[in-house]
């Protein structure tokens, strides 16, 4: 493994990243790839290119092989995932087939990954990163949303393991760089979207580094859970109350919390920095109960989920009032 600072590398992934994206813009090539066009349930009003994936994916998987060569197994999980999404947008595949997808290549991730696991909690493990990564590509569907809780979650996975596990840090580093290169087309305003290319296979490397830093000692169970949290506590209420009424999860929609906060607000920038703000507290908690008992980590997963949970009775009353005021 090549030995250079966290920040050096997350700034050459950032470049490269974007390098490639501004290249598919300028060429025209990004209209040709995947265009998300609006429709009733979208959030935005213009057609915009869904290629942040074709230069996120690249950056990762070149700079992960450098800097990060054993992680290369699992920057191959995340490539597969990116090729089955493509295939679904040039195509269209089935729910089922990409859930198959998604299950094969996680179930071989934890293989890999895993130490000692008894298979109990290997399946439980399996469970939860199939979660993850359909959880990236429910959350993306607003301005720098998806590409900033990846700045945000990825880079307190590297400032983590800086100083246990340098590979982990490096790939860590890479995501989030590569991330940030992305961010730069998509917030405040967006001129590309990230797209299944790159919202899957970052769902994958969450959930799939996540596991690894567990299974190796650089981090609790818990610690993924509460870096994420927003993320997940947002998506798993939303498709929880649409599975208790029956409804189709899969389907596209408009419920998610922030979802409805754009729709009351109009400002996908105002949206953005309060997830920025959920985010950093919530790495804060993470990195700083790191170094606690475990009673007290326990203890601040609970808290903060606590919290998570007032915010989000906070939004739906102030969503009923809307809905009340609007008809």
């Amino acid at each position: 493994m090549l030995s250079f600072p966290l920040f050096l590398v997350a700034i050459i992934a950032a470049a490269l990243a974007l390098a490639i994206l501004v290249v598919l813009l300028r060429t025209g090539w990004a209209w040709n790839i995947a265009v998300d066009i609006p429709n009733a349930r979208s959030l935005h009003v213009r057609p915009v290119p869904r290629v942040g994936g074709w230069g996120v994916l690249p950056a990762v998987l070149l700079l992960t092989a450098i800097f990060a060569p054993p992680f290369r197994g699992i920057a191959l999980g995340a490539f597969l995932l990116g090729m089955v999404s493509l295939i679904d947008d040039r195509r269209g595949l089935t729910a089922r087939v990409r859930l198959a997808a998604h299950a094969v290549v996680v179930a071989a991730t934890v293989m890999i990954s895993a130490t000692q696991l008894p298979w109990p909690w290997a399946v439980l493990a399996g469970i939860a990163m199939v979660w993850f990564v359909n959880l990236y590509n429910f959350m993306d569907g607003s301005n720098g949303l998806a590409g900033g809780m990846a700045v945000f979650g990825f880079g307190t996975y590297a400032i983590a393991a800086a100083s246990t596990e340098p590979s982990l840090a490096h790939v860590a580093a890479v995501v989030a760089g590569a991330a940030a290169g992305f961010l730069v087309l998509n917030f405040p305003r967006a001129k590309i979207f990230l797209g299944d290319v790159g919202s899957i296979p970052l769902g994958f490397m969450a959930g799939a580094l996540g596991f690894w830093g567990w299974q190796h000692g650089s981090w609790p169970i818990w610690f993924p859970a509460v870096v994420f949290a927003p993320f997940i506590a947002d998506s798993t209420v939303t498709l929880l109350r649409r599975l208790m009424r029956g409804e189709k999860v899969w389907e596209a929609h408009r419920e998610h919390y922030y979802q409805r906060l754009v729709q009351m607000t109009g400002k996908h920038e105002h949206v953005a920095l309060i997830y920025y703000w959920l985010m950093l507290v919530g790495s804060a908690i993470a990195l700083l109960a790191l170094h606690g008992p475990e009673w007290i980590q326990w203890c601040c997963v609970a808290i903060w989920y606590a919290a998570l949970a007032m915010v989000g009775v906070l939004i739906d009353g102030r969503w009923r009032r809307f809905r009340h005021a609007c008809p």
